[in-house]
């Protein structure tokens, strides 16, 4: 008796695709592509640049990545999303773009086509300058009782409470500054749903405040189209939110009529504001043309308890000034030569355009240097120990120092890079007036990008601004 066993022959490949089944074959496969069609169709939607006659559809000349009726191109692209639109008055191209000049001659290089002595004398270079700061990133978590309850809510996952401990204590170190009050305008850099502007406006709902006083904007800057936005929810009198979907390298604020209504003064925030981001927002905030221009130094701000009762921030309330920023920092591997604020500082200390590219390369160290080779660093893991949305890219490429450095030497190297190009934009804020700092403002169990930017303005800054320490 013969047992019936799986055969060692490949079934024969289909000569007709099944009924109802589109009719593209997947040469790949040795099949026919299984999405269905529909009525009258011979191909699916992915493949129906393949149909003939009136109806064939062709790929979009402005959009590659959708098509459209070839007979119906025309009247698709007058009304296609990916058409050039008119540009908003507060559009003004490369405004904090930077100078650019020196920029086109610098050529990226990878680390892996740096020879072993080069490679010594950018570590060299770098202890060198970290040597001459005088002192480290603080540790300091904070907590907003704000999110205790949606902490608790058990509908929320581990990524979930990850974030909502992030907004926490960012909201923790804007209150222990005096900048979470009424009588101002947030400007969320880099916005996404807008979750942290949200809890900034539940949080101030929550305080002991007169409804008389309460003026409050929320400015949410994102440049990409963004699903499940919560903006929708700042609905109270005397609260004004408005998205600006416009790069921010390309932001004007001193042309964005919302902001031109009040005046308030304004406070910059961003949670994982990616490379050269916080650099194109500091440049935004700080020197937008005719919007801090010629305006006196920033007055010293007022003490918590005193702003709570009388938001007025002083005679400068007519220009709308920065009254601070908290920013938290991510992906320096991102950052550009010509964004970049901290230029004069790392001139200052005998560095230029290559070593900063360089570092900025080095810099991915410090979240991929656990492991035993840069080969694992990987998109699906870094997210994972960052705790980050998946739009928080890596690095483009995994630099090996194999035989030269440990996986702990470039973790450490790593962060020494971070907090150099983090140092050069304390630099530049203490140029402008502020009094700023670097802090550790979550553990790096919940993510390793966990250094947050802060400044407020400083009485002390003429002394300050020479002072490149951290």
């Amino acid at each position: 008796m013969q047992h019936s066993g799986p055969s060692n022959m490949a079934a024969p490949a289909a000569t007709v695709p099944a009924v109802g089944r589109c009719g593209f074959y997947v040469e790949k496969k040795k099949r026919f592509c299984k999405m269905v069609v529909g009525t009258g169709k011979k191909f699916c939607g992915e493949h129906a640049t393949m149909e003939e006659g009136s109806n064939r559809r062709i790929v979009c000349p402005l959009d590659p990545k959708h098509t459209v009726s070839e007979n119906k191109l025309e009247k698709h692209l007058k009304k296609c999303n990916s058409r050039e639109k008119p540009k908003p008055v507060y559009f003004v191209k490369d405004i904090n773009a930077g100078s650019a000049d020196g920029d086109e001659t610098l050529q990226q290089v990878s680390l892996c086509e740096h020879s072993r002595m080069e490679l010594e004398t950018l570590v060299d270079k770098l202890k060198t300058a970290i040597a001459s700061l005088q002192s480290d990133v603080e540790d300091k978590v904070l907590f907003h009782p704000i999110l205790q309850e949606e902490l608790n809510n058990p509908k929320n996952g581990e990524s979930a409470h990850k974030h909502l401990k992030q907004q926490a204590s960012i909201l923790g170190h804007l209150e222990e500054l005096g900048l979470l009050g009424w009588g101002r305008c947030f400007v969320e850099f880099g916005a996404g749903r807008g979750k942290l502007s949200h809890w900034i406006h539940e949080a101030l709902k929550s305080q002991d405040h007169p409804k008389t006083c309460r003026d409050l904007q929320l400015l949410l800057v994102e440049r990409c189209s963004t699903r499940f936005k919560v903006d929708g929810k700042h609905q109270d009198a005397g609260v004004e939110c408005e998205r600006l979907q416009v790069d921010i390298q390309h932001l004007n604020l001193g042309k964005v009529p919302l902001l031109l209504q009040k005046k308030l003064p304004l406070v910059g925030v961003g949670k994982h504001l990616c490379g050269a981001a916080t650099d194109l927002a500091l440049r935004c905030l700080l020197e937008t043309p005719g919007f801090r221009e010629d305006s006196e130094p920033p007055q010293k701000r007022l003490k918590t308890s005193e702003q709570a009762t009388d938001p007025d921030p002083g005679p400068d309330r007519g220009s709308g000034p920065v009254l601070g920023l908290a920013v938290a920092l991510c992906c320096h591997h991102r950052c550009e030569w010509r964004h970049y604020v901290g230029q004069q500082f790392f001139l200052q200390q005998g560095l230029g355009a290559a070593e900063f590219s360089a570092f900025c390369r080095m810099s991915s160290w410090a979240t991929c240097g656990l492991r035993p080779t840069d080969q694992d660093c990987r998109l699906q893991d870094r997210s994972s120990q960052r705790g980050d949305d998946a739009e928080h890219e890596p690095a483009e490429e995994a630099d090996t120092v194999n035989g030269f450095l440990s996986a702990g030497e470039r973790e450490q190297l790593g962060r020494l890079c971070k907090l150099l190009i983090d140092s050069g934009r304390l630099h530049f804020l203490r140029n402008k007036g502020f009094s700023c700092r670097l802090t550790r403002y979550i553990s790096p169990q919940v993510t390793l990008e966990n250094v947050l930017l802060t400044a407020v303005p400083s009485a002390e800054s003429s002394t300050e601004s020479s002072t490149p320490s951290t």
